[in-house]
């Protein structure tokens, strides 16, 4: 018997609605009258897929169901402000939420509902090939380069601050794809990769002197890719010659990558972690402005995104040479700008970015907290950054780890010692996806 004043809530974080979802409607509608939320873009990348298509779509396909009385929008993962607002007697969801970080999204619900008598109703969720094929289908096609270039752009309007991390393989690219925390009743995740060409290099063994050449980056780019769906930022280095970055600059676009960094330098790349220690050359404003013009006049998109680097504070040249700078390069047409330092303290890019801000509330700034890393994303979004970049700590985790595991098999003559801190391989390849 259908209870028809019973007050029923289900939420939903799809761009389609297969037979999974209109089985839990099915059910829910046997409860009372439904309302149906819609989780928003901003909630949704916390962790769960990007959306491909807007929300007002997303809202409209529920409609369409005829299965829904009302259909709302929900801004946050957690359901505390909807429950409290709707007071439902039921919740319906369902039963995929019991284990991972999602099930701290279940605990919430119930926490909720105990407050006044409301109660959780699990649906049996539905596996089966055609909604095996709807969720591939849906990934694959958030991997298509005219969805995944343009998603840094999209980031940049939905989060306080991106959060990027490096990446040099497929492997660690479904670190950064998949990793989902649970924290102090959050749920968070990755917003976009870093492809680093110290990292890169790293990885193939080679020093970090645009030896690794843009043919090799590509072919990382790609294993990357083939096996993710968040949004690439490159390591460009100094972008080499105008004629060279230009048609660098078509390929990435075309590839699906959404933005590259360059850094105004030139001659052979030294890395900026040495600072004054080696020499390095600081291009003029006239030069990289040119560069940057000519990249941006051979895009094809409005998405990509060339970046520029600004090596200043790590020359030691102070904030007068940055700014004048910054602002010369957005005037030529940089979509974003970078600003780097090797101090342990953020006070200078603090500075810089009061300044910057004080004058350009617009342009995106970019920081990479490698050295300065005591600094929170949250302190950092208070002084107008808008990417940050983890840009190498996959790489300096891995290499003690695998250091150490060879150490302890030399040392023993066997590999009995090392397996307490090795992962199964059962539980690495379940980042990997069956074709």
């Amino acid at each position: 018997m259908v209870l028809d004043m019973k007050k029923v809530y289900t939420c939903f974080c799809t761009d389609v609605i297969h037979e999974g979802h209109l089985n839990i409607l099915r059910e829910a509608n046997k409860y009372g009258e439904v309302t149906v939320g819609i989780l928003s873009d901003a909630a949704m990348i916390k962790f769960n897929r990007f959306p491909t298509v807007t929300i007002d779509e997303r809202k409209k396909i529920v409609e369409n169901t005829g299965l829904a009385s009302k259909v709302i929008i929900q801004n946050e993962i957690m359901y505390d402000q909807v429950i409290a607002e709707l007071k439902p007697d039921y919740v319906i969801h369902g039963d995929n939420w019991c284990k991972g970080p999602e099930s701290a999204i279940r605990q919430n619900v119930i926490d909720n509902l105990v407050t006044y008598g409301g109660q959780l109703i699990e649906v049996g969720y539905t596996y089966n090939e055609n909604v095996k094929k709807i969720d591939d289908n849906i990934r694959e096609k958030l991997a298509m380069p005219e969805y995944r270039r343009k998603r840094l752009r999209q980031l940049l309007k939905l989060c306080p601050i991106v959060k990027t991390i490096e990446v040099h393989s497929g492997l660690t690219g479904l670190i950064a794809e998949k990793t989902i925390v649970e924290h102090n009743g959050e749920l968070d995740q990755f917003d976009a990769m870093w492809l680093s060409s110290l990292c890169d290099s790293t990885a193939k063994g080679k020093p970090d002197i645009e030896l690794v050449d843009m043919s090799s980056r590509m072919r990382t780019i790609d294993d990357v890719m083939e096996v993710t769906t968040k949004p690439i930022i490159l390591d460009g280095d100094t972008g080499g010659l105008i004629e060279h970055f230009v048609y660098n600059v078509r390929t990435l676009e075309r590839m699906g990558v959404s933005a590259v960094i360059i850094e105004d330098k030139t001659g052979l790349k030294k890395n900026s972690l040495f600072g004054t220690e080696v020499a390095q050359t600081q291009d003029s404003i006239e030069n990289f402005s040119e560069k940057i013009r000519a990249g941006k006049n051979a895009q094809r998109t409005e998405e990509f995104m060339i970046i520029a680097r600004i090596e200043s504070l790590i020359l030691e040249k102070g904030q007068e040479d940055a700014l004048k700078r910054a602002f010369a390069y957005v005037d030529a047409g940089a979509d974003a700008i970078m600003i780097h330092s090797r101090k342990k303290s953020p006070d200078e890019i603090f500075v810089f970015c009061d300044r910057f801000r004080k004058e350009n509330s617009d342009t995106p700034i970019v920081v990479v907290p490698t050295s300065f890393n005591s600094v929170t994303e949250a302190e950092l979004a208070q002084h107008g950054v808008n990417i940050v970049i983890y840009a190498n700590q996959l790489t300096r985790s891995a290499f003690p780890a695998m250091q150490s595991t060879a150490v302890e098999i030399l040392k023993n003559h066997r590999a009995l010692e090392v397996d307490s801190k090795l992962m199964p391989f059962k539980e690495i390849i379940t980042l990997i996806d069956d074709m």
